[in-house]
């Protein structure tokens, strides 16, 4: 491996750790474009790398940060609720990466394609937007 690519590699991560320090997200959203774009990887390679990253306890200082200031805020995270969530993530994950795995390459970017920009849609607010718009034609 190349000095570029380990500094590459790195920035990629830098990035990904912090906003999902900041904002909760990293992996999909910013390792997996990230990896296709830069390191020249396939979209199941670049999904694959992104959920290995996510095995090692990577996010373990936010998550405890988060943990210890929600706790003092009044607002704590309900553990319950984290467990619960990580065995419906178990198992979805097995089920999506089997499904990703039987998908061609470029109809799998497409739909991550997809799945990223309606979230952004909805989040921006745009849908009440346009679902407003069109009422106001009919």
């Amino acid at each position: 491996m190349t000095t570029q690519i380990v500094i590459t590699i790195l920035l990629i991560g830098l990035a990904a750790g912090i906003l999902s320090g900041l904002v909760g997200v990293g992996g999909g959203i910013i390792l997996v474009p990230a990896l296709v774009l830069f390191l020249n990887y396939t979209q199941h390679q670049a999904q694959g790398t992104s959920l290995a990253v996510l095995t090692l306890p990577v996010v373990i200082l936010a998550s405890i940060k988060y943990y210890v200031d929600c706790k003092t805020a009044g607002t704590p995270i309900d553990l319950k609720v984290v467990g619960i969530l990580a065995l419906g993530f178990i198992g979805g994950g097995y089920i999506g990466s089997s499904l990703a795995l039987k998908i061609d390459q470029d109809t799998l970017k497409k739909i991550f394609a997809v799945i990223l920009f309606y979230t952004a849609f909805k989040m921006l607010g745009w849908d009440a937007i346009i679902v407003k718009w069109v009422k106001g034609i009919f």
